[in-house]
């Protein structure tokens, strides 16, 4: 069914994996193409993905014309018609170091990305419970990953925490619940395994980072109002990118409690961003 606005859309963001990318990683036509029938509007496109901006480049070939990246769910923002970073904000040393050995004394597994914009490079620490989710993470990323020091001081600010542990939903809400009262300054968000092993991955940001604040920067920069905007994804760590854009949809692949609070979309296999940006446009 044809959406008619009264607002005039002037930007276009959109979630990578699951979302835009097809799950072979590579784009439709009808993607590409929707993509210059954006810039030949002048609407702004976006991506907003929790990829870091070093993967994010891996999937999206310096052809794609989108204008700006909110990278590693906002911590960081880059215009890439500038090539240049123009937004980060890193979890600070003394938070960094505090929250690492809260994770050591649960004997948890889990990477800490170093500062945005390095933060493809990561340390790792193993607990004694063996994690194949977390050995599967490491094997991938083991090139520019180093032990976390124990014994002494890490004396660094960091991007991010992931915490990776079996599907146990009522456990990530219990640790999540207790590391958001220590830890005031930090939020905690649930993804969906990439590796689709049903595993639950926590990530710990500092509390002001999510895709909908990235959005939202570019929006303040550009002086692009709420009601003009679109947003489309397909995880969890979309939910505030969803609650910031104005026309917000979530993707058939999604998941079914996300699709009661938002518009709906075909899945990435069958050119979702495409069909939904065609509503607009």
């Amino acid at each position: 069914m044809m959406i008619t606005t009264k607002n005039i859309l002037k930007l276009v963001a959109t979630d990578l994996d699951g979302t835009f990318l097809r799950n072979d990683k590579s784009i439709s036509k009808e993607n590409i193409d929707a993509l210059h029938s954006l810039g030949e509007k002048g609407i702004l496109r976006v991506i907003a993905t929790g990829r870091n901006l070093k993967k994010t480049k891996e999937v999206i070939a310096t052809d794609v014309p989108f204008d700006y990246i909110v990278f590693s769910s906002g911590a960081g923002v880059y215009d890439l018609k500038l090539d240049k970073l123009i937004y980060h904000q890193n979890l600070r040393e003394e938070m960094v170091q505090q929250l690492a050995d809260f994770l050591i004394s649960r004997d948890l597994n889990f990477h800490l990305f170093k500062p945005v914009p390095e933060n493809y490079k990561c340390w790792y620490h193993r607990g004694s419970v063996p994690c194949s989710e977390f050995e599967s993470y490491f094997d991938f990323h083991q090139s520019h990953s180093e032990p976390l020091p124990v014994d002494i001081p890490l004396n660094s600010e960091a991007c991010q925490f992931l915490v990776v542990f079996p599907n146990n939903l009522e456990r990530f809400l219990k640790l999540k619940m207790e590391i958001e009262m220590l830890f005031p300054e930090v939020k905690v968000v649930r993804t969906s395994s990439p590796l689709e092993t049903g595993y639950i991955w926590m990530e710990i940001f500092h509390e002001s980072v999510s895709k909908g604040n990235g959005v939202k920067f570019v929006c303040d920069t550009l002086q692009i109002e709420h009601e003009s905007t679109l947003g489309i994804g397909n995880d969890f760590n979309d939910l505030d990118l969803l609650e910031f854009t104005n026309y917000s949809y979530i993707v058939d692949n999604g998941p079914q409690e996300m699709k009661e609070r938002f518009l709906l979309a075909k899945s990435n296999e069958e050119s979702a961003f495409a069909l939904a940006v065609g509503q607009h446009i």
